[in-house]
């Protein structure tokens, strides 16, 4: 996981090294300014001699600004390097995001990745920039105090060695307590993120219901067990500030009552050594502080890197073949014994045995109950998901055998869930072709029949869309992306149930454009309405994953009884319309 990680750090690996070297250089000069300082009490202060004081005090100066120096530049480096490593991380994740297939995604919650490329992402930069200025600080720091208090005094040394395994000891306890609760509170941030913006997406459908109440009960139980969560931690965590403290005016207590005596009654050590010991005191016991709040922010990113890690290996299940085609011949299409399952279980599949033939140009219908899997079918021809048995052939060659890129421009989807993006109708049309001009923009809406309505704006095409599309009608919405979809000019259209929110003289017409303005393109329509697929060349219907009926409107009134029956059904409701 650590090596996976560091792989990200990237161009950031100078000031990845130079951090540990700038800090490296401000311990060793803040370890002399003790040696300094006795020196200044024993030989200056004592003797009397004012001028060894004056010039042994410039030279602490001198040292002090340049550890000062060291120390700022280390720091610089330190947020250098984890800012940018934190950058290539979030980088890695939402590029290796934008690859997964249907299938992975479905993996992962919304919230999840948020949180992942948010918070957990913050977390290990801020571990890292830990790791490579703290925790290369403080051990030298205490290793070099440890190693100038032998030199002075190994005897009163051995307080510090017993300080050092109490406090490891305090540490390892905290950090084996505290990972499964950080470990569950990055989960419970999970929830929250997906209690708001499932609050925030449906919004209107909540004031529609008058649900504020229910939400925020909703939102209150997240926050309320991230907030049990969080002190559960905290209250471990805390227990690091109050020992150390006690630890350290342990050791000044017991350096004083011993220093003291060797002082006075041995004569073994000089007044100004003993002021170097408190300072190394301070300096040891700092850098163990130092080194338990890094093993805390660790125990902490641990859980977050763990899920970092999970999204970076997460790999497509959609892959190009090593020699792609790059060149999608027609529009035919054929299910050749096609088997679907959204879990690759074979007993559990939604499709089954689908076998049919499409020819290029062709206007198919596809109609069926909610759940027969009409969306699942036509998502198997952009390759959206691979089939489970058999093939789907495009163009006449197994749409494995294309560049995924390639073979995705050529067929255009609009999806049952229409989804406009923050910006102007030109620049959310532009989607289907980002060379378009605006003539062929408008060119694609009268097709779609969204021209007039984007006409009667007071922008036109250069109205701003809010994000979702809030600020536009269903129907509105639904013949924009339509739009979107001719602009790429592909040579199969499908339309997944995109004219449900248009009354039926507009669904007509956008019908009666499409078989006069792009003849050579194959058309999928999926529809709950039989009055927008009867005129189709021939109309699928399906029933619980499986093909039951396809021909003409004709031949399937006269053959198939569901299709008659949905048929009838909707005449008398028809009549009781009108």
């Amino acid at each position: 996981m650590i090596k996976k990680l560091t792989a990200y750090i990237g161009e950031y690996k100078k000031d990845t090294w130079m951090s540990p070297v700038s800090v490296t250089l401000e311990v060793i000069l803040e370890v002399l300014l003790p040696v300094l300082m006795a020196s200044v009490i024993d030989h200056g202060v004592e003797a009397g001699d004012m001028k060894y004081v004056i010039r042994m005090g410039a030279v602490m100066l001198v040292v002090a600004m340049l550890s000062l120096m060291a120390g700022t530049m280390s720091g610089v480096f330190a947020a250098r390097a984890s800012m940018g490593f934190g950058r290539n991380l979030r980088k890695a994740m939402y590029d290796n995001i934008q690859d997964f297939a249907f299938h992975n995604i479905d993996k992962f919650s919304t919230a999840g990745l948020v949180t992942r490329m948010t918070t957990d992402v913050t977390n290990i930069q801020n571990a890292f920039q830990m790791i490579i200025r703290m925790l290369v600080r403080a051990p030298i720091m205490m290793i070099s105090a440890l190693f100038m208090c032998v030199t002075i005094s190994p005897r009163l040394s051995l307080i510090f060695l017993a300080a050092l395994v109490f406090l490891g000891c305090v540490v390892a306890f905290i950090v084996t307590r505290a990972f499964p609760i950080f470990d569950e509170l990055f989960k419970g941030y999970d929830r929250l993120n997906a209690s708001v913006q499932e609050n925030l997406t449906g919004i209107r459908v909540v004031k529609a219901y008058v649900r504020e109440h229910f939400e925020n009960e909703k939102f209150c139980k997240a926050t309320g067990n991230l907030k049990d969560l969080n002190v559960r931690a905290e209250k471990l965590v805390v227990m690091n500030q109050p020992v150390m403290q006690f630890t350290v005016y342990t050791c000044i207590l017991l350096i004083s009552w011993f220093g003291a005596k060797m002082i006075v009654l041995d004569g073994i050590m000089t007044t100004g050594q003993l002021m170097s010991l408190f300072t190394y005191t301070m300096q040891i016991l700092m850098s163990l502080m130092m080194i338990s709040m890094v093993f805390v922010m660790v125990t902490m990113a641990r859980s977050s890197a763990e899920r970092i890690v999970e999204v970076l290996d997460e790999q497509s299940t959609l892959t190009n073949p090593e020699h792609p085609l790059y060149e999608v011949p027609d529009g035919s299409i054929i299910f050749d014994h096609v088997n679907f399952s959204y879990s690759d279980d074979e007993d559990k599949c939604v499709l089954q045995d689908i076998n049919i033939q499409i020819h290029a140009g062709e206007t198919i219908g596809i109609i069926g109950g909610t759940g027969s899997s009409k969306s699942t079918l036509v998502q198997l021809i952009p390759r959206l998901y691979d089939v489970l048995d058999g093939s789907v052939r495009v163009g006449g060659h197994d749409v494995r055998e294309y560049d995924i890129e390639s073979l995705r421009n050529e067929v255009s989807m609009v999806l049952q869930k229409n989804v406009l993006f923050s910006g102007t109708i030109l620049e959310n049309l532009r989607w289907g072709n980002k060379e378009a001009t605006e003539e062929e923009c408008r060119h694609a809406c009268e097709l779609a029949q969204a021209h007039e309505f984007i006409e009667n704006m007071p922008e036109g095409y250069h109205t701003y869309i809010e994000q979702g599309g809030t600020n536009v009608s269903g129907g509105q919405k639904q013949r924009l992306c339509i739009a979107r979809a001719l602009l790429k000019k592909p040579k199969i259209l499908i339309l997944d149930d995109s004219t449900s929110a248009v009354d039926t003289k507009t669904d007509s017409l956008i019908r009666k454009a499409f078989a006069e303005e792009i003849p050579d393109t194959t058309r999928l329509i999926i529809a709950q309405r039989i009055s927008s697929v009867q005129e189709s060349d021939r109309i699928i219907v399906m029933e619980q994953g499986q093909i039951v009926g396809f021909g003409t409107h004709e031949e399937l009134m006269r053959d198939n009884e569901i299709y008659r029956d949905i048929y009838e059904l909707q005449q008398k409701g028809a009549g009781k319309d009108e």
